[in-house]
Formats: C-alpha cells, structure tokens, sequence
C-alpha cells in the first residue's frame, strides 16, 4: 500500500485572519485533523475546522497554506471577470455581521451567508448539502490536488518502504552480478559488455537518480503549491503536456545517436579492448534503454513530488528481473549479448510499473483548462535549469569513464574488477540516499512555500543520519571485503585471483564513500529550489579534475587501486565543496555545526573498522568470518556513535525500539 496519505474531495479558499492553519497548535476546545476522536458532538469552537468526513476511511489536514477545506457543496459562483467580491471568490472572507462571524466561525457553511444577512430582502440561498456529519470523523480534509502536511510518521514509513524495495532491486542487482560472473567470467567478453555497460549507467545517472530528477521535483512541487493556492486550471497537468511529449522525442533521438555513433564511442571509452567488435553490438543494444529510462525517471520525479513512493521504488526490482532471465534464457545462444538485451527489456518493465499510478494522479485532480494566454506564460522547467543539472550528472558519471579509460590499458580483467568492486561498495552509500529520496520533494515543497527554516532543519537532519549509515556500512565493507567477495563471487568463471584483486579495490573504493552520500545529500539542496546553479557543476569539474590527475600519476604503478583511490579523493572534493557553498548558494545550514557533528561517526567508523577487521581475518569460514566481522562492527560503531553523541544515530535506534515494541505487541496478541 502506497505510504502517501490519499487525496481528498474539497474546496479551497483563504482562511480569515483568526482561523488556524494545518501548522498551527490546536486551540484546547478542537480537535486537529490528526486526531481522530471528537472533543464533542457539538459544534466545533470558532478557529477550529470544519467538520468533514474520511475520504475512504483517511483524514488529512490541508498542507502548510491559508486554506481551509469543508464537505460538498453546491458549486458557487463565479464572479464576473475584472470583479473579486468576497461572496464569490472569498467564501470565508471577514464576516460583515455577528451572525456571519458565528455562521464562519462554527465551519457550518462557505456559502455566501455574508450577501443573506446583509441584504435581508434576498431570500436566503439554501445551506451547504454536507455540513454535518457524524462525531465519529470531524477532522477536514486538504483540497483536492493539495497535500497532507509531511509527519515523522510518514517520513518513516516512505522510507522504509522506499528501503525495502530498493534493498529487494540492489540484492536482485547482486544476482544479475552474480550471474554475469558465473555465466561470462572475469575476461574479454565481459569488458566488452561493461563498456556498453556504460550507456545505461550514465542513462541512468543522468534520467533517473539525478538529472532529471532535480529539475522535475522542484518544477511539480511548484505545480502541486499553484494548484493548493486555486491557480486556475490544474498546473500539474500543464507541466505534464509541456514537457513529456517534448522529452520523449529527445530520449528517441538521443537513443538513435548513440546507436548510429556506437563504434567512435567504444573507441574513444576504451581504446585498448580486445574485441571492440563485441563492444559495439552490445553497446547498439543497450541504447535502446534511454527512452526507457527516460520515460522512468520522468514518472518517478512526478510520483516522489505526489508522495508515491512504491511504484517508483520498485523500479530497479523490474529493471534487475528483465536482465537475469534474459542472460538465462538467451546466454546460451547469444553469449554476452544476452545481458544487453536484457538491460533494454529491463528499461521498458521500469516504466511501465509506475504507469497506472501517474495516470491515477493526473486523473485525480478535475478542473478546467487554463486559457491559452495562461498556458503560454507557464514556463514549466527552465532550459538553464536542465542544462546546469544535467552538466552536473554527466561530470559525475564521467569519473566512470576516467576509470574505464585507464583501466583498458592493464591487464584483460581489470575492468570487471573495478566494476564488481564498485557495485558492491556502492550499497551502503544507496542505502544512506534513502532517507534523501524521500525528503527531496519534502525540501522542494518548503523551499516553494517560502519555508527556509524547514528546509534547513530537513537538510541539517538528512546529513547526520545519511553520514551514520554510510559510514557504517563503510567500515563493515573495508573489514570483510574478502569475505563479502568470496561469498557473493567465488564461483565458475570468477576464480581465487579475482577475489582477491575486487577485495582489495573494493577497499580503496569504500574510502570515498562518505564523499559520495555527501554530495548526493547536498546536491539535492542546490536544485531542490528548482532554479539554475552553476556552482555544483564547478564543483563537481574540480573533483573530475582531480580524479584524472590522481589516476593519471598511479596507475602505473598501483595499477586498479591507484584508479580507485583517485575515484575516492576526487569526490571527498567535490563534497567538500558543495559543502562550503551551502550558506550562500543553497539551503543556508549550519556548516560548523555540520562538520562538528559528521566528526562523531567518523571517529566511530575508524575504530570499528579496525575491530571488525582484526575479527574478521581470525576466521578461516568466510561466512563465520563475515558475520562475526560485521557483528563486531555494528556493535563498536553503535556504541562508539552513542558515547560521541553523534545526532544522527538517534533516529536509527529510535526506528529499531519501535519495530521491537511492536514485535512484542504482535506477539502477545
């Protein structure tokens, strides 16, 4: 079930002075929309909401605005063009009477009682068909198109949600690694497919994780505020007619480019690869991903900004299932290029998921069309907007190109070795993002409403825990890197040799780990005001700039870890510049406090590391090995965070004492 509160049926309309908003502490005499049992089955003190019953069995409050919400109503009237009379576009204007001041303030009517008592010759229009209802459900409901204010509560169950099912896409992602391993090996073939591999990363990269992402969000968070103020029309849907059609054309386009231009790509990406021939069929077949990919990242910036998070979390479950059955069903025949087939197939099962949840969503919300006069003045999203976001993805990804450039001068191998490494390394650093996923519409929708404070407070907050989990996750990678490896690889194809050659880039990997949920947490805040910055792009050149120097002068020598730790310095960079840049450029948080606080778990992380090392090398079984190293992890970083202080390992142990207290609920019942 969707974790996203459902909307509801209602009007909207600017609140009176003395009427309490969705934010505001319920007066001691009314109930809030959150509280679902009545004071009295009287009716409800002035300032307080209206009464209103459930839309299937849910109760709201309006989100954050001056608006309040009643039941239905007959539909009022419209007031003649260039005229704004209260009656008419102002239901709950200041009341002229004491009696329409009793009539407001008792929520029984938003209708125009004002125009009854004030001219008493006019016969009285007949009252609201739904003003009372049972005691049972008095709670108001937001507008239709207008959302429920964002509770811990349901930030917890978005993100748990979202966790589990990017946790199911990322062990699935583990599979078709697997797969790969046992059914191709770790030779020539395999770099021939990893470097058409390269497409759907940086597709991915570009559509679905980042670029689009950052400028769709903020764009349909800014729609879903119009449409909550009664912009006339329905702003969500405008966006959607200017922008979908014309963003399918260039995914179409540049699908086709790739695929006509495939040869010159595989030689510039990796000049030193035994068989280009190979590269250049797999790397046509998996161009076909990026219509797909763009339709899914389209959906699921739409359904994030409408907190929908299921559909658009499962994603990677239906990307991942379409390659493993398509290397088993077709490996046989096709060879490796099974798994680029299989990469396009994948891509059509992400979007088609989350297509009957958007379609829901743009049919929910029934109203008229805007005037052509107000759909030309729409600018839906900005070209400069585009432009600077997906600069920054494509800076981002092309570490990826450093590493595979240089890595096609080693020995054959040597790519699959930064790959698997990669991939692994990379888990704890998604499940860090998690939490941002979520919150990212949450600081788009405070940033459009004017609420800087909320979005400090949500970015401060999002920092520290994302720090804790990746770091955690960190130290247990760095501590049984070969016992991960063995375990998830060792099998056919992949041999003792490549264990330890992934084992030991992997560690050089997790290094940068902290660099890259950091820039992945702060980048959101840049772009999550929906207008255009250059800083992160200059920011994430340097951490390119770096990458290629540091790379450039050890590979040589260190061969893949000298790529590795390139990879690692150059984005602990580009972190630590998107940091510097907050308070002027973005969100204003505290960077002091900041950097005091992500100190915590850093020190927590080293000694963990360490102890969870030295147990972890005392085992011969690398099963025993693994957990007994990751058991001793977990409890020396736990404890270390808690006796440091460290903020964001509060929410963590808070979440796990409430799934154990209903646990234990469930059992004694």
């Amino acid at each position: 079930m969707d974790p996203a509160p459902a909307n509801s049926r209602g009007v909207t309309g600017p609140a009176p002075a003395n009427s309490r908003t969705a934010t505001d502490p319920a007066p001691a005499n009314s109930r809030t929309a959150t509280d679902p049992t009545p004071a009295s089955t009287t009716a409800p003190a002035r300032g307080s909401a209206p009464p209103d019953g459930p839309v299937n069995g849910r109760t709201t409050s309006a989100y954050g605005t001056a608006h309040a919400s009643v039941g239905a109503r007959p539909p009022a009237r419209t007031a003649p063009h260039g005229s704004t009379p209260a009656t008419a576009l102002d239901p709950v204007a200041a009341p002229r009477t004491p009696a329409d001041a009793t009539a407001q303030g008792a929520g029984t009517s938003r209708l125009s009682t004002t125009a009854a008592t004030a001219s008493p010759a006019r016969p009285p229009r007949p009252p609201a068909t739904s003003v009372a209802h049972p005691a049972a459900h008095p709670a108001a409901h937001p507008p239709e198109g207008e959302l429920a204010p964002v509770s811990r509560r349901f930030l917890a169950k978005a993100t748990l949600v979202t966790a589990v099912l990017s946790i199911a896409g990322a062990l699935l992602g583990l599979v078709r690694d697997q797969a790969l391993a046992r059914l191709f090996g770790a030779g020539s073939e395999t770099d021939a497919f990893l470097v058409a591999w390269t497409v759907p990363e940086f597709a991915s990269t570009l559509l679905i994780e980042d670029g689009l992402a950052f400028a769709l969000i903020p764009a349909f968070s800014l729609a879903l505020a119009r449409r909550a103020q009664g912009v006339p029309g329905d702003p969500v849907r405008a966006l959607v007619a200017s922008t979908l059609p014309r963003l399918c054309l260039a995914f179409v386009a540049v699908s086709a480019l790739i695929a006509g231009t495939a040869p010159y790509l595989v030689e510039a990406l990796a000049p030193g690869l035994p068989d280009p021939a190979l590269a250049v069929e797999c790397t046509r077949l998996t161009a076909l991903c990026v219509l797909g990919f763009g339709l899914t990242g389209y959906f699921s910036a739409a359904l994030r900004a409408h907190r929908r998070f299921v559909a658009a979390a499962a994603i990677y479950v239906a990307y991942n299932t379409g390659i493993i059955t398509a290397m088993f069903a077709l490996g046989g025949h096709w060879g490796v290029r099974s798994a680029a087939i299989g990469v396009a197939v994948g891509s059509g099962l992400m979007a088609l998921i989350q297509l009957p949840s958007f379609v829901r969503q743009l049919r929910r919300q029934k109203l008229e069309q805007p005037t052509p006069a107000e759909a030309g003045e729409q600018r839906a999203v900005a070209v400069a907007l585009v432009a600077t976001v997906l600069l920054f993805a494509l800076c981002r990804q092309s570490q990826v190109l450093i590493e595979r450039f240089l890595a096609s001068t080693l020995p054959a191998g040597a790519i699959s070795h930064l790959n698997y490494a990669q991939k692994v390394a990379q888990i704890p650093m998604t499940l860090s993002l998690m939490l941002c996923t979520v919150t990212f519409p949450v600081v788009a929708r405070a940033l459009a409403d004017g609420d800087v404070e909320r979005a400090r407070g949500r970015v401060e907050r999002d920092l520290a825990l994302a720090a804790c989990v990746v770091l955690l996750g960190a130290a247990t990678v760095i501590a049984c890197a070969p016992q991960i490896i063995e375990l998830l690889f060792q099998r056919g194809a992949f041999t003792g040799r490549d264990t330890a050659a992934t084992a030991d880039v992997m560690r050089v990997y997790a290094l940068g780990l902290l660099g890259q949920t950091l820039t992945g947490c702060l980048v959101r805040s840049y772009f999550s005001a929906g207008r255009p910055t250059w800083y992160p792009v200059s920011a994430m050149t340097a951490g390119i700039v770096v990458t290629s120097w540091v790379g450039a002068g050890t590979v040589g020598s260190w061969g893949v870890l000298g790529i590795a730790a390139a990879n690692a310095a150059g984005i602990t960079v580009t972190a630590a510049l998107l940091l510097a840049g907050m308070r002027r450029r973005s969100v204003p948080i505290r960077t002091r406090r900041v950097l005091a606080e992500l100190s915590r778990p850093v020190r927590a992380a080293v000694v963990a590391t360490l102890a969870g090392a030295f147990t972890a090398s005392r085992l011969d079984d690398p099963l025993t090995g693994l957990a007994a190293g990751a058991a001793t992890v977990l409890t020396v970083f736990c404890l270390l965070a808690h006796a440091l202080g460290s903020q964001g390992l509060a929410p963590v142990l808070q979440s796990v004492r409430s799934v154990t207290r209903r646990l234990t609920h469930g059992r004694s019942h």
